[in-house]
C-alpha cells in the first residue's frame, strides 16, 4: 500500500501563510498562483482574503463559497446588480460583510436593499452613487441599517426629504455621508439629519439645493470635521453675516462654485473655527485683501486652495502676512498672480510643501527664482503652461527644490539642460512633460539614470523624443506604473520592447503613434502583465495580431481604446474573452462589420460602456441593442467624422489660437 506523500508545506502555520500572502497584495495573479500551490494553500487564501471585486453577478454564489469571511465587497465593476444578487450577498455574507460598493452598479431595488439591511447587522459602509434610479423607498430600505456609519448617495437625484428623513431616524451612528448632487433634497432634508445623526463627521452637500436656512443645524454637529459646500449657490453673505456659532471641530471647509459667498460671508461662517486645516474656495470671489484677512483667524490653517478665482496683489500680500503655517497653496489658473505678489507670499511661507501655480500667465523667472530660494522643501510643484517662464529657470528648480516627489512642467519651455538639473531630484515619483517641445532623448536620458523612483512619466506630444530617451527610461525606472507618449511620432516597437521590462505597467497610452506595430504591442502584453489599460488610438498599423496577444497574456486589462485601427472581426472578438474588460471605444474600425460587433458584445459580458460610431445603429437589431443595454452596458453612439493628424506643433498653435 502506498503511504500518503509528505507535504513540507503543512509545517506552516497559518499565521505565517497569511503573512506571506499580506505580501502578495499588489499583482492578483500571484495569490491565484499561491492557492494552486496545494490544497492547503487553497483552503488557506480563501481565509485570508477579506475584499473581492467580482466582475459577473451571475458568479456571485461560488464565489462568496469560494470566500466565506469577504468584510468589504466591490460591486462596482458588476454591469448588472439585481434584487437577487443582492438577496444572494446577504444570504452568504451576512455578519463578516461591513463594507459594499454599489457606485456604478444597476437594476436593483429597495427589495434588495431591504435584504441587505436586515440580513447583513455588521453592515458599516454602502456606496449607492450614481444610484439615479433609487428613490425614497431605496432610503427607507437603508435605514435598516442600524449600525451604518459611511453612506454616499452622491447623484441619487430622486431621493428627496422624505427619503433623508427614513434615513436619519433610523441610522443614528452615520459618522460620514455624502449626499452630492442629490437634487430633490433641501434644508428640510439636512436639518433632520444633523438633528437625528449627531456622530457626523464628515458631511459633503455639494450642489444640492440649500439655503442658509440649515447651517445652523449642520454647524450644531459637534463632531463635524469635514464640509463639503460645492456649488451651494443659496447660500450667501447675506444670511451668513448673522450667523455666529461656534464649531471648533472644522477642520476642512470647501465652498468652492459658491459665488455669492464672499469676505463677509466667509468671516461669519468661519468665525469659531480655530481647528480649521484646510480651505478651499475655487472658483468662488475675488480674493481681496478683506478676504484674505479672514485667513489670519486661522492659526492650524495649513493648506489654501483658491483654483480659478481672480487674485489681486493685495490679497496675495494679505495670505503673505497671515502667521499660520501653511504647507500647502494651489493657486491653479488664478487670474491676477504676479511676480510680485507670489514672490512675497512665498518668502513668508517657507516651510511650503505643495505649489499649484497651472496656467498662472503672468509669472516670469523672478517667480521661479522665489520658489526655489524660500520653498527648498517642495516635494510637489505644479506650474502647466507658465509660458512666460524661460528655460533657464527651470534649472534653478533641480539645484535647489532636491526634494521633489511631483512635478508638472507640461507645456513649458523647459530643454536638456533644465532637465539634465531635474534629474538632481532623485525622489521623483511623477515627471509630466507633455507639449514640451525642446526636450530630445538627451534630457530623457538623465532621467532614467538618475531618477529610480519614476512611477508616472507623461510626454504627451514631446515630440523630440524617440526610441532612445524611452529604453533609458525602461532600464533606469523599474517601478514605472504609467508612461504617455502619445503622438510621439517617432516612436517605434523598440520603445515597446524596451518597456515590456517593466512588469509594473498597468497604463499605457501610445495613441498617435504611427511607428508602432503589433509586434511591439505584443510584447508589451508578453512583459507587462499586470497592463490594466490601453490606449492606441490611431495607431493604424496595430492589427488582429495585437488583439490575439493582448487576449492571451493581458487578462487584467480593463479599458482599451481602438479608435482608427487595423483590427478586424478577428481581433475584437479574441479581446472579448478577457473578463476584466469593461470600456471599449470603437470609433472608425474600417475591417470592423455589424456581425462582428454584434458576436464581439454578446461574448465579452462584462462591459459596461461601449464608444460606437453611429453608423452601426441601423445596422443592428433592435432588440439586439435593448438586450445588451439590459444586461448593464450602456453604448455610447458618436457620429464623428474621420479625424486626419495633425502636426504637434500646428496643434500647439491651434490651441494657443483658441478664445
Amino acid at each position: 500500500m502506498k503511504k500518503p506523500s509528505f507535504n513540507p508545506f503543512d509545517l506552516l502555520s497559518e499565521e505565517i501563510l497569511f503573512t506571506i500572502l499580506d505580501c502578495l497584495e499588489e499583482n492578483p495573479l500571484d495569490k491565484k498562483s499561491f492557492s494552486l500551490v496545494c490544497k492547503s494553500f487553497y483552503l488557506v487564501e480563501s481565509r485570508h482574503r477579506k475584499t473581492l471585486k467580482p466582475l459577473r453577478s451571475e458568479l456571485l454564489t461560488c464565489t462568496l463559497n469560494r470566500y466565506p469571511c469577504i468584510t468589504h465587497l466591490d460591486l462596482s465593476l458588476c454591469p448588472r446588480v439585481n434584487d437577487n444578487s443582492l438577496s444572494v450577498v446577504s444570504g452568504l455574507c451576512k455578519s463578516p460583510l461591513r463594507s459594499i460598493d454599489l457606485s456604478r452598479s444597476k437594476f436593483f431595488s429597495h427589495v434588495g436593499l431591504t435584504s441587505l439591511a436586515l440580513n447583513c447587522s455588521s453592515l458599516v459602509e454602502i456606496d449607492l452613487s450614481n444610484g439615479t434610479e433609487l428613490t425614497d423607498f431605496a432610503a427607507k430600505a437603508i435605514a435598516k441599517a442600524k449600525n451604518l456609519e459611511k453612506l454616499s448617495l452622491a447623484r441619487c437625484k430622486r431621493i428627496s426629504d422624505l427619503g433623508i428623513g427614513c434615513i436619519a431616524v433610523g441610522c443614528r451612528k452615520l459618522r460620514v455621508i455624502s449626499l452630492k448632487w442629490c437634487l430633490s433634497v433641501s434644508d428640510l432634508g439636512v436639518g433632520l439629519l444633523a438633528v437625528k445623526c449627531k456622530e457626523i463627521r464628515s458631511l459633503d452637500l455639494s450642489y444640492v439645493p440649500i439655503t442658509n436656512k440649515c447651517l445652523p443645524f449642520i454647524f450644531q454637529l459637534q463632531y463635524l470635521e469635514d464640509l463639503a459646500l460645492i456649488g451651494c449657490l443659496g447660500i450667501d453673505d447675506e444670511g451668513l453675516a448673522a450667523f455666529k456659532q461656534k464649531h471648533p471641530s472644522l477642520e476642512v471647509l470647501n465652498i468652492s462654485h459658491c459665488q455669492n459667498v464672499g469676505h463677509v460671508g466667509l468671516s461669519s461662517l468661519i468665525n469659531g473655527a480655530e481647528n480649521l486645516r484646510q480651505l478651499v474656495l475655487a472658483y468662488g470671489s475675488p480674493v481681496t485683501l478683506s478676504l484674505a484677512e479672514a485667513f489670519q483667524k486661522f492659526s492650524k490653517l495649513h493648506s489654501i486652495k483658491l483654483n480659478g478665482c481672480m487674485v489681486t496683489c493685495d490679497g496675495l500680500n494679505a495670505i503673505g502676512n497671515c502667521c499660520i503655517p501653511l504647507r500647502e497653496l494651489s493657486l491653479s489658473k488664478c487670474s491676477g498672480v504676479t511676480d510680485e505678489g507670489l514672490s512675497f507670499l512665498l518668502s513668508k511661507h517657507r516651510e511650503l510643501k505643495k505649489l499649484d501655480i497651472t496656467c498662472c500667465r503672468k509669472i516670469t523667472h523672478v517667480s521661479i527664482d522665489s520658489i526655489t530660494t524660500s520653498c527648498t522643501s517642495l516635494v510637489s510643484l505644479r506650474m502647466e503652461s507658465c509660458s512666460l517662464v524661460p528655460k533657464e529657470a527651470f534649472i534653478l528648480i533641480g539645484q535647489r527644490c532636491y526634494l521633489l516627489e511631483e512635478l508638472d512642467l507640461t507645456d513649458n519651455k523647459i530643454d536638456n539642460e533644465g532637465l539634465k538639473f531635474i534629474s538632481r531630484c532623485s525622489e521623483l515619483s511623477s515627471l509630466k512633460i507633455g507639449i514640451c517641445l525642446n526636450i530630445t532623448d538627451e534630457g530623457l536620458t538623465n532621467i532614467g539614470m538618475f531618477c529610480p523612483k519614476l512611477i508616472e512619466l507623461d510626454l504627451y506630444r514631446s515630440t523630440g523624443i524617440t526610441d532612445i530617451g524611452i529604453a533609458a527610461i525602461a532600464r533606469g525606472c523599474h517601478q514605472l506604473k504609467m508612461i504617455n507618449v502619445a503622438y510621439c511620432k517617432d516612436i517605434t516597437d523598440n520603445s515597446l520592447r524596451s518597456l515590456s521590462k517593466c512588469s509594473r505597467l498597468n497604463t499605457l497610452e501610445i495613441r498617435g503613434c504611427p511607428c508602432i506595430s503589433s509586434v511591439g504591442l505584443s510584447a508589451i502584453a508578453v512583459g507587462c502583465k499586470q497592463l490594466t489599460r490601453l490606449d492606441i488610438k490611431k495607431c493604424h498599423d496595430i492589427d488582429d495580431v495585437g488583439m490575439l496577444s493582448l487576449a492571451h497574456f493581458s487578462q487584467n486589462l480593463t479599458q482599451i481604446n481602438l479608435s482608427y485601427c487595423s483590427v478586424t472581426d478577428v481581433g475584437l472578438l479574441a479581446l472579448a474573452s478577457i473578463s476584466c474588460l469593461h470600456c471599449i471605444n470603437l470609433l472608425h474600425l474600417r475591417g470592423l462589420t455589424a456581425n462582428g460587433l454584434a458576436a464581439a458584445l454578446l461574448a465579452c459580458g462584462g462591459l459596461r460602456k461601449v464608444k460606437l460610431h453611429l453608423s452601426f445603429k441601423p445596422l443592428l437589431a433592435k432588440s439586439f441593442l435593448e438586450h445588451i443595454e439590459t444586461r448593464g452596458c450602456v453604448l455610447q453612439w458618436r457620429d464623428k467624422a474621420f479625424q486626419a493628424d495633425i502636426d504637434s506643433k500646428a496643434w500647439k498653435l491651434e490651441l494657443e489660437d483658441m478664445p
